[in-house]
Order: C-alpha cells, then sequence, then structure tokens
C-alpha cells in the first residue's frame, strides 16, 4: 500500500470518525429541534398562503409552470429540510471563534486536513438537525398539511440520490465560505450576504420555475439550484426520474469547484496566518 494511500485512509477515517462524534452530539438538542420545527411550521403556513393567494389571483390565461398542490409540497419540503439546505451556509461559528481567538492553532496540531476537518464538521451541523426535524415534518405536513408523496418509486429513488449529492454541495460551499474566515476578523459580513443569495437563488424562498423566463437559464447554470430546486422537483416529478444523471452530474462540478476552491484558500491562508496571544 503506497504512503499517499496510506495518508489519504488515515485521514479519511479521522474524518469519518469526526463527522460521527459531532453528530451524535448535536442529536441531543431534541428541544432546539422541537423549538425550529415549531418555528417552521409557522413559516410554512405564511408561505403557503402566499402561494394560495398568488395562484387565486393570477390573471393570466395561460397555465403556471407548477400546479398549486405541487408548490404547497415543494413549500414544505424546504421548511422539512431547512437546515439541510442553503440557510445553514453561513460561517462555521465555531470555527470563527477559534480563528478570532487565535484558538485555531490547536486545529492546526492536529495531523488531519484542515479542509477535510470543516468540511466533515460542515456536513454534521446540516444532517443531524436535519434529522430531528424532517421526519416530524413528513409525520405533520403529509396527512393533515396538503404536502404530497413521490408519485412513483422511482421519483423517490431520484430525490433521495439527489439529496446526498445536495448535501454534499451544501457542505462543500459551507466550507469555502468558512475558509474566508482566514482573511476577516468577524465574519459578519459574508454572514449576511452569502444567505440572502443563495435562499432566494436556490429556490427555497420562490420555487425557481414560478421566476421570470428569462432568468431561468442563469438560475438553471447556478449551484444553488442543486440544493433545493432540482432534488425537490424530482420529488415531485416536476422534473423526470430520467432527469437524475444530470442533476447529479451537476451537482458533482459544482461540488469539485467548491472543494478546490476551499482548498486553495485554506492552503493560501495557512501559509499568511499569524497566530497571536498565549
Amino acid at each position: 500500500m503506497s504512503a499517499p494511500f496510506e495518508r489519504f485512509a488515515a485521514n479519511f477515517a479521522a474524518c469519518a470518525a469526526v463527522f460521527r462524534a459531532r453528530c451524535r452530539a448535536l442529536l441531543q438538542y431534541r428541544a432546539a429541534a422541537a423549538a425550529g420545527f415549531g418555528t417552521q411550521l409557522f413559516w410554512g403556513f405564511i408561505k403557503v398562503m402566499v402561494l394560495e393567494a398568488f395562484y387565486g389571483n393570477a390573471v393570466s390565461g395561460a397555465p403556471p409552470p407548477m400546479a398549486l398542490g405541487q408548490a404547497i409540497t415543494y413549500t414544505w419540503l424546504g421548511q422539512a429540510f431547512f437546515q439541510l439546505l442553503p440557510f445553514s451556509t453561513n460561517p462555521d461559528p465555531e470555527v470563527r471563534e477559534l480563528i478570532r481567538t487565535g484558538a485555531v492553532g490547536y486545529e492546526l496540531a492536529r495531523p488531519l486536513d484542515l479542509h477535510a476537518l470543516w468540511l466533515a464538521r460542515a456536513l454534521a451541523a446540516r444532517v443531524a438537525p436535519t434529522l430531528l426535524r424532517a421526519v416530524p415534518m413528513f409525520a405533520v405536513a403529509v396527512p393533515l398539511l396538503g404536502m404530497g408523496l413521490p408519485p412513483s418509486l422511482a421519483a423517490a429513488g431520484a430525490w433521495a440520490a439527489a439529496m446526498v449529492g445536495a448535501a454534499a454541495l451544501v457542505g462543500a460551499f459551507a466550507t469555502a465560505v468558512t475558509s474566508t474566515m482566514l482573511w476577516t476578523t468577524s465574519g459578519d459580513g459574508i454572514a449576511r450576504i452569502v444567505p440572502s443569495l443563495v435562499l432566494v437563488a436556490s429556490g427555497m424562498i420562490v420555487p425557481l420555475p414560478l421566476f421570470p423566463a428569462w432568468m431561468l437559464p442563469w438560475l438553471d447554470a447556478l449551484p444553488f439550484r442543486g440544493m433545493v430546486d432540482a432534488p425537490f422537483r424530482l420529488y415531485l416529478g416536476h422534473l423526470p426520474a430520467g432527469a437524475l444523471p444530470g442533476v447529479l452530474l451537476h451537482q458533482a462540478l459544482w461540488t469539485a469547484v467548491f472543494v478546490a476552491l476551499g482548498r486553495a484558500m485554506v492552503a493560501r491562508g495557512l501559509r499568511r496566518l499569524v497566530v497571536q496571544g498565549g
């Protein structure tokens, strides 16, 4: 076994252990998950009422690009997976504090690839809270709130595969955002700019098919579509299951871009990093 492969295997095993430990820790926050679930129900009701008003007062004679029932299901999916997807692309607050205080030096003392460590933390910070909230949201929204189920097993399988790709894409993007902390003191600026951009461009606020037609080619090319819109439309059957390879390719390409970007920023930042204090 070659030395580079051994290093990769050891690093992967260590990051997997960090991911599991972080998930176990985050799964303890059940009261916070219950409070978040209530908040997401509230905002889900508001968004559904807005959609019903919009569809009820449409004056165009052309059929809408997405049926009302599909838009409602899309909305509840967004509430169920709120923690996994775009809103959680802020810099990791713990990493932000480590960099601000200089305690990031302890991170550098570990025999681990720093970007891979931050990526494992980013994935755990999204997967674990989602597990606590998505299950009760499905249990309530499907029988009581108009949320539909996938029209076929093929649609359900395509959605599940696309959600794995979405989690990887969001994790890579969030880690790249966190890596910018090596050039700033507080990170407040990017923490305010990024969520607004991603929430709109991903379809979390308004389903992308409802945007003006001239915007759709641009939105389809951006990485954010793969975080929300494409997986959710596969769930609805609005995108056929046969579109899955294209969705996964789009997600994989942008994930690779953000991983490469994050690694480059970390490598460059560490060459210039000065840890002060004692």
